[in-house]
């Protein structure tokens, strides 16, 4: 198991460059959905976005360091689960939270508030667990991760994109309505297709140690929905809240945890297959919850 820390994922500059892409496409796609609106209704409802960033920003990647402490996964792993824990909600959230008959509104609010924040929020928390956890520290010494960088990452595939979808649906929202339709459905077939891009070469690495990260990574997914929802439940949010940042909360952007690995890991195996894995699980575990919540009443679940 010890070579997981050492296995590195076949990954050339031309994959790396679709990768960048897509990622881009896809947050230009969930920016076509959010208005300047979106953000001066949370500024109506600051509770909602301090619970919100709470669960997300400062408990997920704590509880994350903890479990990682207690369980002790090799340090690659350990790393991967830092890099999604830090990563800001995934875009189809949304999608999911109006099947699951939570507040739509208050998850695009928070998709469109949390990737603003995720800009210095992601690199600062990778950073500061990542060093503070000694084994995976010493992978960040080997690595040396420029901080810099790593923000100029994030913000060309979060800021950017984010701002020139807001900016299109300012100037024409039929069109944008008209585009954000037509980019949201295919937003998991990207993943796919960013994981299968990412592994077509690499099979059996995927293979051999896949199953060092099923068990980690379903529980880790699971603890970060229960952290949302128990967090929205502790600050007297409603059943509907609690539901919507339970989701924002388990479903992670980890495409954008992906292509951090790439391009500062040089695939980095452990992290990797970890940032694949969560990123493949999170659609199954979020649409299962998000159907169950669907077919629940609230009525009878809200106390």
């Amino acid at each position: 198991m010890e070579q997981l820390d050492h296995v590195k994922i076949n990954f050339d500059s031309s994959g790396l460059w679709v990768l960048n892409i897509a990622l881009a496409i896809v947050m230009f796609g969930v920016a076509l959905g959010i208005s300047i609106n979106d953000f001066k209704t949370l500024l109506k409802q600051p509770k909602l976005v301090l619970v919100g960033a709470l669960a997300q920003f400062v408990l997920l990647p704590l509880l994350t360091f903890l479990v990682i402490i207690l369980v002790k996964p090799q340090p690659s792993i350990a790393l991967g689960m830092m890099m999604v824990a830090a990563c800001p909600g995934g875009n189809i959230s949304n999608f999911m939270t109006h099947i699951a008959g939570g507040n739509t509104a208050l998850s695009v609010s928070l998709t469109a508030f949390g990737t603003f924040l995720a800009i210095l929020a992601t690199p600062f928390n990778f950073q500061l667990y990542g060093n503070l956890y000694e084994p995976t520290a010493r992978i960040l010494k080997h690595v040396e991760l420029q901080p810099l960088e790593l923000v100029k990452l994030v913000v060309l595939i979060l800021g950017i994109p984010l701002i020139f979808g807001m900016l299109l649906k300012h100037k024409n929202d039929q069109l944008a309505s008209k585009l954000s339709r037509l980019l949201k459905p295919i937003s998991i077939l990207v993943f796919v297709g960013i994981v299968v891009i990412a592994f077509s070469k690499n099979t059996d690495v995927f293979y051999n140690y896949i199953h060092y990260v099923l068990l980690i990574g379903i529980s880790h997914n699971v603890l970060a929905i229960i952290l949302g929802f128990i967090t929205a439940r502790s600050f007297g949010l409603s059943f509907r809240e609690q539901k919507t940042i339970a989701i924002e909360t388990g479903i992670q952007n980890s495409g954008l945890g992906l292509l951090l690995i790439f391009t500062f890991f040089s695939g980095l195996g452990g992290m990797a297959i970890m940032a694949a894995f969560w990123g493949i699980w999170h659609i199954i575990s979020g649409l299962i919850l998000a159907f169950y919540w669907n077919y629940k009443p609230s009525k009878v679940i809200e106390v």
